[in-house]
């Protein structure tokens, strides 16, 4: 009895496989592409970097780096309450984001064999390390007695359809600030070693290397397309990308601060940090970024938040669902008009700055 009041309760779909987490716009979603046209993409113009990015994935550095140790073996029951449930859905989320990379990049190596030999290995390998990341995360989840079924996620979600180069901006945002989140987070815990409240967060520095690498192939793709990054729809999509990665990160950790603090962590201050590397990581292939360091954009920010808490009030509230729609709609035309003036905040614009070192 003790111990079920420790844990939070799940909705599951049988014992201890969790229902997913419903489907918002802040939720990791799961992405499709036309195949036909990244098959005929020419690679040429970069393709002996990408040749020695794929030599790097078939080195395959972390092959025998995620194999669980004697610290996983215990009981974790002394996690619980609002700091188990929200590390359950730190767990979810991230293997619900690992587990859509592989997807992703399994169906394009499929779909791009025999037509593009280089791009077809590299996507089938780094589906296999997505794949390790996802059961990594999902056997963590077990030690607090939930897990996803993967199969049903794969069947149960909804797909979003994105051009190549939509894929490509996502993707590449995607791993960099994979790598920025991670390791963050181990550089704290290696010097504060009692904040690591779980072993998972001792594999962050390998693991993140697998984030980055995927993202210099992004990298690298984008530049073997250069009329993708080079003319004025660039620059705009460039700028929505990038507001959308670092809001919804934003949005979503402030909202799940207590997890950070579990681990001694500031969720403001840790997001600002990775948000600002990441701009900064981006500058080496888009043509723009943001102005981060714009007191104007954190504003803004912290008043979607806001305006986050009263919908989650209405929500809670006993008013019939069709008047909650009603009392929503301003709260949402008010972050709305705040993510409209975040895009048009002034970018910083690297091809209109004589010098710059790219």
């Amino acid at each position: 009895m003790v111990d079920s009041l420790k844990k939070p309760a799940f909705d599951e779909i049988r014992p201890g496989v969790k229902v997913p987490a419903k489907e918002t716009i802040l939720t990791p979603r799961f992405y499709t592409t036309d195949f036909d046209e990244m098959a005929q993409m020419d690679i040429s113009v970069n393709e002996d970097e990408l040749r020695a990015i794929l030599e790097e994935f078939r080195a395959d550095y972390n092959r025998h780096h995620f194999v669980r140790d004697a610290e996983f073996e215990q009981s974790w029951d002394h996690i619980d309450g609002e700091t188990r449930r929200l590390f359950v859905e730190f767990l979810e989320r991230s293997c619900t984001a690992e587990f859509s990379g592989f997807l992703l990049y399994k169906e394009l190596s499929r779909r791009l064999k025999g037509k593009s030999p280089v791009l077809a290995e590299c996507f089938q390998l780094m589906s296999r390390d997505e794949a390790r990341h996802a059961g990594f995360l999902n056997k963590a989840m077990s030690d607090f007695n939930l897990s996803l079924d993967l199969g049903f996620l794969t069947k149960s979600r909804k797909y979003t359809f994105f051009k190549p180069k939509f894929i490509f901006y996502a993707t590449y945002l995607s791993e960099k600030i994979g790598y920025w989140r991670y390791i963050t987070i181990y550089r704290h815990l290696q010097a504060h070693p009692e904040d690591r409240i779980y072993p998972i967060f001792r594999f962050f520095e390998n693991w993140c290397q697998d984030e980055n690498r995927h993202g210099d192939f992004f990298d690298a793709m984008m530049k073997s397309q250069p009329k993708i990054l080079n003319d004025w729809k660039a620059k705009l999509w460039c700028r929505f990308f990038l507001l959308s990665v670092f809001g919804t990160m934003y949005l979503n950790d402030v909202q799940r601060s207590g997890f950070y603090e579990a681990i001694g962590l500031n969720a403001r201050d840790y997001d600002k940090y990775v948000i600002l590397k990441t701009n900064e990581t981006s500058g080496r292939v888009f043509p723009v970024i943001l102005d981060v360091e714009n007191p104007e954009f954190y504003e803004r920010l912290e008043t979607c938040i806001k305006t986050n808490e009263k919908l989650t009030a209405i929500v809670n509230s006993n008013t019939p669902k069709f008047l909650q729609f009603f009392q929503k709609l301003p709260h949402y035309l008010s972050n709305g008009w705040q993510f409209i003036k975040l895009y048009l905040m002034k970018p910083i614009d690297f091809q209109a700055l004589e010098g710059t070192v790219r």
